[in-house]
């Protein structure tokens, strides 16, 4: 229910913030917030998916103020400030005129605010704390959209609004903290000048999965949304824009469905391995035909979701949003087939399995955008996402029939 609860929460957040900047921040905002998202993205993806998803694991054994429980969560404060730092560096370095070092300093810190926010909210869910957990997934979501209107209001530029949307969000780690010394996380904890060595290399082995699972495709996202403002009007942009974040609306729910729910009865069935394939085929075939329903009622009903969500003015994407439920439909299929790599302790198949998606999605992306335009961006995502679902249905099929057909032989 927490977690669930948290998602909507941000959910509504990121929705409100979009329409806001649509309505108020002229043409082109939405690929404008798209892509500070982007980088936002591309700065949180190690600490939150690495970092954080290492710290739940190692925190779910453990006592709050135990030492151990201390060390881990030491460590992850740590590597945490040293990604988020490390990327403000390569941001200073290679951002060009857009990103003066003031700028810079000003948004990384705001990012480790928030990258920071995120362990607490982790801890917090760890030791049962739903309540708290909630309490910072709204807070969170309200400073940002609180910055937001703000400086809107004021009538600021866009470039001053989006930074302020990053600090906004990240003002809620005062709340985090009280939130950890009233659940008792802080118990004990002192700052380390070094960490636990153990706890690093823990914690270091999912930064390295995450580094294929999320950098790569946020350093792809982020690339593009950068070459369509820069080669296309930004009422064009904003139109795939539109696509693009009402995909990202359900495919976050969908996400958070499989990692949640999903996979920990994947990882529980490891031990019966034709119970775990019969499970497998059953999701893979409950979402094939829900999928399909659902999305197929988000097209039907795309131009009044793409003026109620967004704009009047962006129900022109309604032209682009075909290939993007395909891709979609496509891409959870995949996850799920994706998901037995992780659980039968194949991270390294896994790792290549990600990064070989984002290098046929670039691929594609250079030989379609040039010819076709924008409708090129959808068409890759479609046809990258179709050949993914592709080959890892046939390599999970082909693995599942490998057993009988030995057993048929003998």
């Amino acid at each position: 229910m927490g977690t669930g609860a948290a998602l909507v929460a941000r959910a509504i957040g990121a929705l409100l913030v979009n329409k806001v900047v649509v309505l108020y921040g002229g043409p082109g905002s939405l690929a404008q917030l798209g892509r500070f998202q982007s980088l936002m993205g591309l700065f949180g993806a190690l600490p939150a998916n690495g970092t954080q998803v290492g710290l739940t694991t190692a925190l779910a054994p453990l006592q709050t103020g135990e030492r151990r429980y201390r060390l881990w969560g030491g460590a992850a404060v740590w590597l945490t400030a040293v990604l988020v730092g490390v990327a403000g560096i390569l941001l200073g370095l290679f951002g060009g005129a857009e990103w003066p070092w003031g700028r810079v300093i000003v948004f990384t810190l705001a990012m480790l605010l928030v990258s920071g926010q995120a362990l607490v909210g982790a801890a917090l869910l760890v030791a049962a704390r739903r309540s708290a957990y909630v309490a910072l997934a709204v807070a969170i979501s309200a400073l940002g959209l609180a910055a937001v209107l703000g400086l809107l209001a004021l009538g600021q530029p866009l470039s001053h609004v989006l930074l302020g949307y990053v600090v906004g969000q990240g003002l809620s780690f005062g709340l985090a903290l009280a939130l950890a010394r009233r659940a008792g996380l802080l118990r004990g904890w002192q700052p380390r000048h070094w960490p636990s060595r153990l706890a690093l290399r823990g914690l270091l082995r999912f930064v390295l999965m995450a580094v294929g699972t999320q950098l790569f495709s946020q350093a792809v996202g982020y690339t593009l949304r950068a070459y369509l403002i820069k080669h296309y009007t930004p009422a064009a942009t904003d139109l795939w824009q539109a696509v693009d974040k009402l995909s990202g609306n359900y495919t976050m729910a969908v996400s958070v469905v499989l990692s949640t729910v999903f996979h920990p009865r994947l990882a529980a069935l490891a031990a019966w391995p034709a119970e775990q394939r019969r499970y497998v085929s059953s999701v893979a075939g409950l979402l094939a035909v829900g999928g399909a329903l659902g999305l197929g009622l988000v097209y039907i009903f795309r131009i009044p979701l793409l003026s109620l969500l967004f704009a009047p003015r962006l129900v022109a994407a309604a032209a682009l949003l075909a290939p993007e439920l395909l891709g979609d439909w496509a891409k959870f299929l995949a996850w799920v087939f994706q998901y037995t790599l992780l659980v039968r302790g194949r991270p390294g198949s896994y790792l290549a399995v990600q990064a070989g998606a984002s290098v046929l999605y670039a691929s594609l992306l250079t030989a379609l955008v040039p010819r076709l335009g924008l409708p090129g961006v959808v068409d890759a995502y479609a046809i990258s996402c179709c050949l993914m679902l592709l080959g890892c249905a046939v390599w999970f099929y082909s693995k599942s029939l490998r057993p009988i057909a030995g057993r048929r032989s003998n």
